[in-house]
């Protein structure tokens, strides 16, 4: 029997990029050829934070990769199934030696697939490398000299994609082992609505920014609708890998050096900074998936309505901009910061929902989803954190003030965009005979407000401003502060 050749496996999970890629870079290094390789991994195809839109976009950058991939006569070997099956598969025809992949701050599941998978790789002599993703760090106990060390990271020199096609395993021989395998099938439906996954789009996105759409950043950040064109629209692309932060961060420090309208995109820099913050905050203490980070806030306990969740995650509260913001993100997969934060706010304080309660529905919206970010903001806006100013978004005057002629809502909420302004961000003012008028009856056309947002806004306002007071709160408030906070915070916001 013919001895099996040795190969390196690049396992490709948030990465999909072939510039600035370490494990790539390594993998290249090691003297074997090297397979590319994505699992379409059945617990995370069942897992509810997942949806179609994901996987779609996956499947569109890993097309983009292949196209690139041609000139190397190879393509990413993408398999259906569990992990370890299709290893044990794959060491029926080559002798892995190597595994080459990136550190993930993931779910629970994801974390305990990697502890299962160091293991199989010891018990079949295998070494598995991991690489510091983005400049988060794995097994720190503070944040002390974190900036630092993650600021030069970001100034450290991009890893170039050189290679030529005797360093892969040729496409033949891939299609040739995969009769072995459930081979995913990487076609998707064209949907205008969402963006399209992949690094040359990545690229249009950012170039369009850098270029011009940068100007207008700061202005419009807050705004539902100029938000759309004006922000980077780059964060599903950073999420998946199509590009690296430090690829994106080195290319806005050139454009600002150049630009003047520098105050633009040292905002925007200094959230990739805050970016980078919140994904180290949940490496450091994955728990907040489920339960508060603060476990004063373990004894707040909330009834779970079912009517007030169906009418939020549908966008039939009554209250225009809230609604609005749903079904946009429905539709499209993105909505900005500020509508992401009134719609947790909306459900956890107006509605009085645990937060648990929301982080399936809008993790499968969010085109973007990324664990890291996904947990803390959603305790942050929770205000269960105990360190963070209590925000308790008033829907009605962020759309008056964010919206004000209601364009966003109009698209949105096309059964209000024939109202008068005014009533379109609170419908419910009219009057019987202004309803019929207008032909929009309140409880019919458009539901009533589920709840009264002055009294549930106070409601939740006296309880947790007395929970700050919790002695456990705020020994746990310590503890996170000393745990995970900057030694100087305005040092987050600088832009040297």
């Amino acid at each position: 029997m013919s001895k099996k050749e040795n190969i390196s496996v690049v396992w490709l999970k948030r990465d999909l990029r072939l510039h600035d890629n370490e494990a790539i870079y390594n993998a290249l290094q090691s003297g074997n050829r090297v397979l590319f390789m994505f699992v379409f991994e059945n617990l995370l195809l069942q897992d509810a934070h997942y949806s179609k839109r994901h996987w779609n976009f996956i499947k569109q950058s890993i097309q983009d990769l292949n196209e690139d991939l041609k000139h190397y006569n190879t393509q990413v070997f993408c398999a259906t199934g569990e992990i370890f099956a299709i290893f044990n598969q794959l060491l029926t025809n080559f002798d892995v030696t190597q595994v080459f992949s990136h550190q993930e701050t993931g779910l629970q599941v994801t974390f305990n697939r990697d502890k299962e998978f160091a293991r199989y790789c010891r018990n079949n002599s295998i070494e598995w490398i991991e690489n510091i993703n983005n400049g988060v760090l794995r097994g720190l106990l503070n944040r002390e000299d974190w900036f630092d060390k993650w600021e030069r990271y970001m100034y450290l020199p991009q890893i170039p994609f050189e290679a030529s096609s005797e360093n892969f395993i040729s496409i033949d021989e891939i299609q040739n082992i995969s009769k072995y395998f459930h081979i995913t099938d990487l076609s998707t439906e064209k949907d205008v609505n969402f963006q399209y996954g992949g690094t040359k789009m990545a690229w249009k996105y950012a170039d369009s920014f850098f270029n011009e759409r940068y100007e207008k950043y700061m202005f419009h950040i807050s705004k539902p609708e100029a938000s759309r064109s004006s922000c980077s629209r780059l964060s599903p692309y950073i999420a998946w890998g199509n590009v690296s932060i430090r690829t994106v961060f080195q290319k806005a420090k050139e454009v600002k050096a150049q630009s003047k309208n520098k105050r633009h995109l040292s905002a925007f820099i200094s959230r990739l900074r805050w970016q980078a913050h919140f994904i180290q905050k949940f490496e450091m203490e994955s728990t907040m998936e489920n339960a508060s980070v603060n476990k004063g806030y373990h004894k707040l306990k909330k009834s779970i309505s079912e009517t007030y969740k169906t009418a939020w995650e549908t966008g039939y509260t009554g209250f225009p901009l809230v609604d609005a913001s749903m079904r946009c993100l429905a539709q499209t997969g993105y909505i900005n910061f500020r509508m992401r934060a009134m719609l947790v706010s909306f459900f956890t304080h107006i509605l009085w929902q645990p937060w648990q309660e929301a982080t399936h529905h809008l993790s499968r919206l969010f085109l973007d989803f990324e664990p890291g970010i996904h947990f803390p903001q959603l305790q942050m806006q929770a205000g269960e954190t105990g360190i963070n100013n209590l925000r308790i978004y008033n829907p009605v005057k962020n759309g008056q003030e964010h919206d004000p002629d209601a364009v966003f809502i109009k698209k949105w909420v096309p059964e209000l965009a024939h109202l008068p302004v005014p009533f379109i961000h609170e419908p419910y003012l009219l009057t019987p005979l202004e309803q019929q008028f207008n032909n929009c009856i309140i409880g019919e056309d458009y539901p009533a407000p589920i709840v009264d947002i002055k009294e549930n806004r106070k409601r939740a306002s006296d309880i947790l401003w007395n929970m700050k007071k919790d002695p456990e709160v705020r020994r746990e408030s310590y503890r996170i502060l000393k745990k995970h906070t900057i030694d100087n915070r305005s040092r987050m916001l600088r832009d040297e």
